[in-house]
């Protein structure tokens, strides 16, 4: 009944999808993919009998960055297996194809209908389907199933607001149905694993298995060896910089309020403000010069482009450069948590044993900001008056901000081991894996719960 309701319901806004992904200029590369009309060219085929596909599914960037260390330990595990990674958005491309070059192929996911997944799945023949943080394709679910391929949820969440969505009476029981088509399900925390169970998941396919974005490595240099640094922008050692990543509409203009309160104070304090969706970029610089700063965008200036006195700020239009360059920041501001978004990831300053401020929308990275904020390692801000506070009071007192520092350092290390936990419950799903790895895995899923409650 329910998919009889959603099928029709996806048949009829089909013209509309189908104009979107027409008009974007940034969706026509993938078109035949997403329908499943092309079949990608793999560069690994699989090897013998024994030999496995699996499939990862990665919406955009930011899950592709989470589950990247995660496909590289899968290929660890077994090099002869055919990793394919798909995403959504063109970004998501870009990362898979950067990050995981030469250990797995990127293909575009397919849309929901049941012609398209059919066929998708009829070209993968996929031994394993993983995907990432509750990205749920009822009609893809239904497919696997019926085929007897095992779908694993990774890194799960729900938001507040997604679970009070799904609770509803209306979707609720499809909701469960989907749920009870997962073979199981991995959450973050032991919150994200009692809501799963809440909306129909069955307790037995759920463990709480940690984040497995503590486990990202150190971001590295691109292949010849460049990285974006105070020295290539032509800051001097004494000069100090303020990096606001992953920021929205509405958070520059706060930032930069902050900034120019600061700067009286602080004169040889820098801003580089990175804009989530880089698109962007004409508009913040737009808005940096009305309010009277010098402002130059990373992607049209060379090197020694802040070089200079007064304040001044750059607007991070590349991508790829934004983890490196906490490397660099006296203290750093992560957006999309001022603004009602959810939070971005707290945890790319925090590697760097940076001090993480942030707004107090955090719904999508609520575990890591209440460890970050009780191990004072981070701290809340409500508004741009409250940020230029909190960051006055750190900047004047160096010892206070190297301990802010190393506590966020010190989050990330105590909450590693998601990775482990995860890899080791996907090995039981592939063939010839031995069961007793789940066992050891579900014991370390329980002593995460226990710490976590």
């Amino acid at each position: 009944m329910w998919y009889l309701l959603y099928n029709s319901l996806l048949l009829l806004a089909s013209p509309v999808i189908l104009f979107v992904l027409l008009a974007k200029q940034r969706c026509r590369r993938g078109l035949p993919q997403r329908l499943g009309l092309v079949a990608e060219k793999s560069s690994k085929q699989p090897a013998g009998e024994s030999a496995c596909v699996i499939w990862i599914h990665a919406v955009s960037l930011g899950e592709v960055v989470a589950v990247a260390p995660l496909v590289r330990d899968l290929h660890r595990r077994d090099p002869k297996a055919r990793l394919v990674v798909s995403t959504v958005t063109e970004t998501g491309r870009e990362a898979v194809e950067q990050r995981l070059e030469g250990v797995a192929e990127h293909r575009y996911a397919p849309l929901d209908f049941p012609w398209v997944v059919n066929q998708v799945i009829d070209q993968l023949r996929p031994t394993l389907y993983v995907f990432v943080e509750t990205e749920l394709w009822p009609n893809l679910l239904r497919s696997l199933r019926r085929r007897n391929i095992p779908s694993i949820l990774v890194n799960g969440r729900l938001s507040t607001r997604s679970f009070e969505r799904q609770r509803l009476p209306v979707i609720r029981d499809f909701y469960r149905t989907m749920l009870n088509m997962i073979s199981c399900c991995l959450m973050q925390s032991e919150r994200d694993a009692q809501r799963v169970i809440a909306l129909g998941a069955e307790p037995s396919r759920v463990r709480c298995t940690g984040n497995i974005k503590f486990d990202q490595p150190v971001p590295q240099a691109s292949a010849d060896g460049s990285a974006l640094s105070k020295a290539l922008l032509g800051l001097t050692d004494r000069e100090q910089l303020l990096v606001a990543g992953s920021t929205h509409p509405g958070e520059e203009e706060a930032i930069v309020a902050a900034y120019q309160a600061l700067s009286p104070e602080f004169p040889d304090l820098r801003l580089v403000l990175a804009p989530r969706h880089i698109e962007r970029a004409t508009q913040v610089e737009q808005m940096v010069r009305a309010r009277g700063l010098t402002v130059s965008r990373r992607s049209t200036g060379g090197a020694g482009q802040m070089a200079g006195t007064g304040p001044r700020v750059l607007v991070l239009d590349t991508r790829g450069e934004l983890a490196l360059l906490y490397r660099e920041a006296v203290v750093a501001f992560v957006g999309g948590t001022l603004a009602p978004v959810g939070g971005h990831n707290l945890l790319e300053p925090a590697v760097w044993g940076k001090p993480v401020f942030f707004g107090p929308h955090t719904d999508h990275c609520a575990e890591v900001a209440a460890l970050l904020s009780n191990a004072q390692g981070g701290g809340v801000v409500q508004d741009a008056q409250h940020l230029a506070q909190a960051l006055r009071e750190l900047l004047r007192d160096p010892d206070a901000l190297r301990r802010m520092g190393q506590a966020a350092q010190q989050v990330v290390a105590d909450n590693q081991g998601a990775l482990q936990r995860t890899a080791d419950i996907i090995g039981t799903f592939l063939p010839g894996r031995a069961a007793p790895t789940e066992s050891r895995a579900a014991d370390r899923s329980r002593e995460l719960s226990s710490r976590q409650s």
